[in-house]
């Protein structure tokens, strides 16, 4: 069953206090990793900034969609993206769950 992950993030100061080549050192680390995240089946579905004039808008700047093939590979992610120092310059907030279809998903909500 495939995991989902929504990330929403905003740069803290020490991320805005980094220079060009500091931030391109810390992306090329970033990136070193992802083809291990690929051989496990982890795909980055969407990503990009968040249009802050959208109804019920999230206050952070940037978004991130991942998707995984199970929950141990999700791990994998997370865990990953922890310690890359992610969230030493980035506020986040995850989302993590397994996806279902609408119908299945309301069925979720009215028994509650």
């Amino acid at each position: 069953m495939a995991y989902y992950l929504a990330e929403l993030y905003s740069p803290k100061p020490a991320w805005l206090a980094l220079d060009q080549v500091s931030r391109a050192g810390f992306f090329e680390a970033v990136g070193a990793g992802m083809s291990n995240l690929l051989a496990l089946g982890i795909e980055p579905v969407a990503l990009g900034e968040t249009e802050a004039c959208a109804v019920h808008a999230a206050p952070q700047q940037f978004f991130a969609i991942w998707r995984a093939p199970d929950l141990k590979a999700m791990d994998v992610l997370i865990s990953g993206i922890a310690s890359s120092g992610w969230h030493g310059y980035f506020d986040t907030v995850n989302a993590v769950g397994s996806g279902i279809d609408l119908r299945g998903h309301l069925a979720q909500l009215a028994a509650l």
